[in-house]
């Protein structure tokens, strides 16, 4: 199939989708431009602060997608690229904007109450309890998987270190310009302009490479991820208890306007590519046989749902949704924007990483000369490989999926898409500073979402314990709550794979984060039912997709976790067996608390944001 057809089909219906679609969800969810939104009724200038669209926007887009629809979706053409990309095309459009959307409105028609709060408010107390247990545990994977994402593009890619740290105080000083209520346009071009300067000055002057730097200071013991991930923890945890217009906002203003640049240049080059036959889709299988493969290959059904991940659906969404964005929006009508427009665009990204996986690696990877000894090419020079060769160098090495690594997959999708950009004339040095900073710098901006959200969620929990038991009272503050969140994360991101160092559990951790993640979703899909249940608005169109998102998960995370050749318990890992099962656990619970409310809960129109809703 060609390239441009696949780039100008997923434009052409995602943008449909948001008109149609989008339309007749605001209908049903009753968005009304007079309600008066939790941004200007609980301003504080801290949580709750009214924002212009544009911006709430860039915030959302940012923390939502992070690596999650690039890492995703570039593991995922593992499988071959057609199951990729109609997952992504119709997962996003019928069930992931359906989700973030929902998840947003819910949040803005109860007070900004995060979706675990909501649930206490819509299902019952002890679901609130059981939600905000798996919202913990879910955001824990997250900020050790996208800490681990960032600290391995820094070591491959020590070029971005320099424009990905840049962006922090660029950030405040246009975070000054947001709070002035000035216009933004000249003060995003400068400092857009600035973060490209760093790229290439990253690129050509300052990489920064701790695996060089350590053993000079006489560190040598230490490992560069786990230095790197001691170093994003501890801003993380800054930006956390920071105020949201100083920091968290213009930084994901600049990264998202930094990621839209570089979305343009690869949909042009990508284009090009494929109008000249530069580039091809069948440099990499439509649908791959993998059954053959040694090491524990898992079948495409169900991880193909659960390794895409944010390209299609995400649980972490509804954190977003409900935990920040529903914070800053300063009216319902952005909800559609924001809710189900950024979860289109966040599809329309994935789209390019698998075109540039298949077709974009497939037009030329140099191997040097260890990398091409390591693979088993002649290595008197450097090789470079094209085509099917290009694509195999990084997906199928031996065979063996216990090979695999996310550092594998995030080059595939810096490689090919490096190669697009210099159909545009961005050379390839360039166009892989670049791309690498634009896949650290927007991961950096989930884990700084993250970790706020999980300071929420913690706020939550020990405000419901300090209420039976004062001692946990607090917790309740914001930089007990953030240590906690930060010392959790950065436990699970030292996870170490079988016989290596702390901080090497990678690709153990991404299919935890994809089956916790999803699963999420599915119970998010619970307090979206019970909120149009509540209100006598049909509900039937939402239990295909709830159902989806709660089967396909559980089934996955049951297979990871219980089967006697590739499981966790099989291979005594012991602490992933108890999430996988913990999860497993409260899945259940909250779908038996639900079923049993269902037919009990009060059905009106309107409900007070104070009582349960």
């Amino acid at each position: 199939m060609s390239v441009l057809l696949v780039l100008l089909g997923s434009a052409a219906g995602l943008s449909l989708a948001y008109v149609v679609l989008g339309r007749w969800l605001s209908d049903v969810f009753a968005v009304d431009a007079d309600a008066v939104v939790p941004s200007i009724e609980k301003e504080d200038g801290r949580d709750f602060v009214p924002t212009r669209r544009w911006v709430v926007f860039a915030h959302h887009f940012t923390s939502i997608a992070g690596t999650g629809p690039i890492v995703g979706p570039a593991v995922a053409v593992f499988w071959g690229w057609l199951p990729a990309l109609v997952w992504v095309l119709l997962g996003s459009v019928l069930v992931g904007a359906v989700h973030d959307f929902g998840s947003l409105v819910v949040s803005l028609k109860n007070g900004g109450a995060t979706v675990g709060e909501a649930a206490g408010r819509l299902i019952s107390p002890r679901a609130r309890w059981l939600f905000l247990t798996v919202l913990w545990l879910a955001l824990t994977v997250v900020l050790g998987v996208f800490g681990l994402v960032i600290a391995s593009v820094f070591g491959t890619y020590p070029e971005s270190v320099l424009p990905v740290w840049a962006a922090m105080p660029l950030a405040i000083l246009l975070g000054r310009v947001i709070k002035s209520g000035g216009n933004l346009a000249v003060p995003v071009a400068l400092g857009l302009a600035t973060l490209l300067g760093c790229v290439w000055l990253g690129a050509q002057y300052v990489p920064v490479d701790l695996a060089v730097i350590l053993p000079k200071l006489g560190l040598d013991a230490f490992s560069p991820v786990v230095v790197w991930t001691v170093l994003l923890l501890a801003y993380c945890y800054a930006a956390s208890v920071m105020p949201v217009g100083l920091l968290l906002q213009p930084r994901d203003l600049l990264n998202s306007g930094l990621l839209f640049l570089t979305m343009a240049a690869l949909v042009i080059g990508a284009g090009v590519a494929g109008a000249t036959g530069a580039a091809d889709l069948a440099s990499a299988p439509m649908i791959a046989d993998t059954g053959a493969l040694p090491g524990g290959a898992p079948a495409i059904l169900p991880f193909l749902f659960v390794t895409v991940a944010c390209g299609a659906c995400s649980g972490f969404h509804c954190l977003v949704a409900s935990g920040t964005s529903s914070k800053q929006v300063k009216s319902e009508l952005d909800a559609r924007p924001v809710g189900y427009g950024a979860m289109l665009a966040e599809a329309f990204l994935a789209v390019l990483v698998i075109l540039a996986c298949t077709a974009g690696l497939g037009m030329g990877r140099t191997l040097d000369i260890p990398e091409a000894a390591a693979g088993g090419v002649a290595a008197t020079s450097p090789t470079t490989l094209v085509g099917g060769e290009a694509w195999s160098s990084l997906y199928r090495s031996d065979g063996n999926w216990s090979d695999f690594s996310l550092k594998s997959k995030i080059a595939a999708f810096v490689d090919g898409g490096a190669n697009f950009l210099q159909q545009v004339g961005i050379p390839l040095w360039f166009g892989v500073g670049l791309i690498a900073t634009t896949v650290a710098g927007f991961a950096a901006t989930t884990l700084d979402s993250a970790t706020r959200l999980q300071r929420y969620v913690v706020q939550e929990l020990a405000g419901g314990l300090a209420e039976k038991a004062p001692i946990f009272a607090p917790l309740t503050g914001r930089h007990p709550a953030t240590f906690i969140a930060v010392l959790a994360g950065g436990a699970i991101a030292m996870l170490p794979a079988a016989g290596k160092g702390y901080g090497t559990g990678g690709l153990i951790l991404w299919p935890l984060f994809g089956a916790t993640n999803q699963l999420l979703a599915g119970l998010a899909f619970l307090v979206i039912a019970f909120y149009l249940h509540r209100r006598r608005k049909p509900v039937l169109w939402l239990v295909p997709a709830a159902l989806l998102m709660v089967a396909v998960p559980a089934w996955a995370m049951a297979v990871q976790v219980f089967d006697p050749e590739i499981g966790w318990i099989a291979q005594k890992n012991w602490l992933l067996s108890a999430m996988g099962g913990a999860v497993l656990l409260l899945e259940g619970w909250v779908l038996i608390e639900a079923v049993r409310m269902w037919p009990r809960v009060s059905r009106n129109d309107g409900v007070p944001n104070a009582t349960p809703a």
